[in-house]
């Protein structure tokens, strides 16, 4: 081989070499970039299920210590647990900061912040918060303890339960529930005969969200504890007293307080009720007296009132009102809804409570409105029916005054929260395919963020705690 061959060849042999160690090299680095982006994901797979870990440790610590939030230390976090795995040694760490959600000096719910570090890589760093409350009737669209039917008319968008048997005609999202495997369904639910049918039954939108029977929600193990509501109300919130009249007209600010007005005269009409037939009832104000006005706290947004209530307003944050006689009397107060109930913004909310029913009134809005998580404790959460004037004769002489006559039906109700009742539920009446009083037309939506945070002291339906809004900070 002659020397101008012998350069060539030692030319290629460099280029060669070149490309190959060129390769090489950015095989190895391309080895090396995703050996180290595993670990990364490994060791932030680790953070993340330590961060898990303190949670689930704090859950623990809550069952055996439900009031402390100081992890036994009784000092201020956060509180780092060392986490060590029996074979390998230290697999890192979470650091826990806890506080609590607190109304007239109750702990009402937990928020927990866990922050999860592995050893091997204390750079990559998981953080996890979540509230820790026990689950509430805001989770539901409507829980009622008896037989019920839900028109076709009906717009139901949340879970739907009664202990009773279900007629669900309506138009509906989530699941629809019956505490009963069969039951039977009257002329009074449609059904002429009469005759039994599957705990939920009808022809409303989705059957396959229909479920039964479904373990029944105890009514007593939601029942609210009213004479512990009229000691925070007493102490840090708000009392009212009886008004030796015909109860209080509570009006809602927008900027955090309250008008109070006494009803000092309400007209005396006829209505209707499945269950208790044709009575005289005075839900129509005719006299109230000069407010006064008083703010909300914030640190015990408990109002209780010692005699019926006729509610409106704007809400402001979140707030609790209860109706009700705790004193040993036999009378049950009730809560009249007497225009409409709004939110003055997204984080506002309302539980209103009432001893015996929450009856939407006769002299209200034509589209009305109304917000909150809504308890008829021991009556019926509804509207009932009347008659107009010149339907005395019909209805045995139980017609409304003249004045009256154009409020016996309504357009729309919208209910965006939640309906607690006792007893059965109903804001239309219709007689024979015929529309004769009420609303036309319902809409109902259960409130997601009351869901995950309710007003407080909202009843619960479980006594297990359990994690809400559980989230990634980072």
């Amino acid at each position: 081989m002659n020397k101008e061959s012998r350069a060539y060849f030692i030319v290629l042999v460099l280029v060669y070499s070149a490309v190959f160690f060129t390769l090489l090299s950015a095989l190895t680095g391309f080895v090396f970039v995703e050996k180290r982006s595993q670990l990364s994901k490994e060791r932030r797979e680790v953070a993340l299920n330590l961060a898990e870990a303190g949670l689930e440790y704090y859950r623990w610590h809550l069952a055996h210590w439900p009031s402390d939030l100081q992890d036994g230390t009784g000092a201020v976090g956060p509180y780092v647990h060392i986490v060590n795995d029996p074979e390998g040694g230290e697999v890192g760490n979470f650091a826990l900061t806890v506080g609590g959600t607190t109304a007239c000096g109750q702990i009402t719910a937990v928020q927990i912040t866990s922050v999860g570090t592995a050893t091997a890589d204390p750079i990559f760093k998981r953080t996890l918060t979540a509230r820790y409350t026990r689950p509430s009737v805001a989770d539901y669209s409507h829980i009622v303890n008896a037989n019920v039917w839900a028109g076709s008319d009906r717009v139901i968008n949340g879970p739907y339960h009664s202990n009773g048997g279900v007629r669900m005609d309506g138009t509906h999202n989530a699941e629809v529930t019956s505490g009963v495997a069969t039951w039977l369904c009257t002329s009074t639910f449609g059904c002429s005969p009469s005759a039994t049918h599957n705990g939920v039954w009808g022809a409303g939108s989705n059957p396959s969200l229909w479920g039964y029977p479904k373990p029944a929600i105890d009514f007593n193990g939601i029942s609210v504890d009213l004479v512990s509501l009229k000691n925070y109300a007493t102490t840090s919130g708000i009392y009212v007293g009886p008004s030796n009249g015909y109860g209080w007209r509570v009006t809602l600010r927008s900027d955090g307080y309250m008008e109070l007005r006494k009803v000092v005269g309400a007209i005396q009409v006829w209505g209707y009720s499945t269950e208790y037939g044709w009575q005289q009832e005075r839900t129509v104000m005719s006299n109230v007296q000069d407010e006064s006005t008083t703010i909300i706290l914030p640190s015990c947004p408990v109002i209780f009132v010692e005699d019926n209530v006729w509610l409106d307003g704007v809400v402001s944050g979140k707030v609790t009102i209860a109706a009700a006689d705790v004193t040993g009397s036999s009378i049950d107060r009730s809560i009249i809804l007497n225009g409409d109930i709004t939110y003055a913004t997204t984080a506002s909310g309302l539980t209103a409570i009432a001893e015996n029913d929450v009856l939407v009134g006769l002299q209200v809005p034509d589209v009305m409105a109304i917000s909150g998580v809504f308890i008829a404790q021991k009556g019926r959460f509804g509207r009932n029916h009347y008659c107009e004037s010149d339907c005395s004769s019909q209805s045995g002489n139980q017609g409304l005054p003249g004045t009256l006559d154009p409020y016996v039906t309504r357009s729309t109700l919208t209910t965006n929260g939640t309906v607690v009742s006792n007893g059965r539920v109903g804001t239309k009446w219709m007689s024979g395919g015929t529309f004769l009083s009420g609303f036309a037309q319902r809409f109902d939506s259960y409130d997601r963020r009351l869901a995950a945070d309710p007003p407080p002291f909202t009843p619960s339906t479980s006594d297990d705690y359990k994690f809400f809004l559980w989230q990634e900070q980072n």
